[in-house]
């Protein structure tokens, strides 16, 4: 059973036919939001092609949400796929996480950090 799935809709900051978006219950930063599939699959490989095209509407509405809300200078949109690749959650979710000038010291490579030392080029 999905922990996504026990999330009431009284939670949700909006929602296509496909995905709902929440706010992510342990945040990278502020506004971080997790857009999480009404089908229960297990990665962004496993969606269909209805489902990956609304995908990306709907991270231009997250972006267009925290913008309203928010002043972030970039972001990081992210989807774990795997155990190996850092997935602990088996229901399918992708991140959009706000970034800020300053929020780390040298945010240079930013997802290559995922494998230690691979980040700098």
């Amino acid at each position: 059973m999905s922990v996504f799935t026990s999330i009431s809709i009284d939670n949700y900051l909006f929602e296509t036919d496909y995905f709902f978006v929440i706010k992510d219950k342990y945040p990278v930063s502020v506004g971080h939001l997790l857009i999480v599939s009404k089908r229960v699959v297990l990665d962004f490989f496993s969606l269909n092609v209805q489902e990956k095209n609304d995908l990306i509407l709907m991270i231009d509405k997250c972006k267009l949400h925290i913008e309203g809300k928010y002043n972030p200078d970039g972001y990081n949109i992210g989807m774990n796929c795997g155990v190996s690749a850092g997935q602990t959650v088996m229901h399918f979710h992708c991140h959009v996480i706000p970034r800020y000038s300053g929020d780390m010291q040298k945010p240079d490579g930013g997802v290559r950090h995922c494998v230690l030392g691979k980040g700098y080029y």
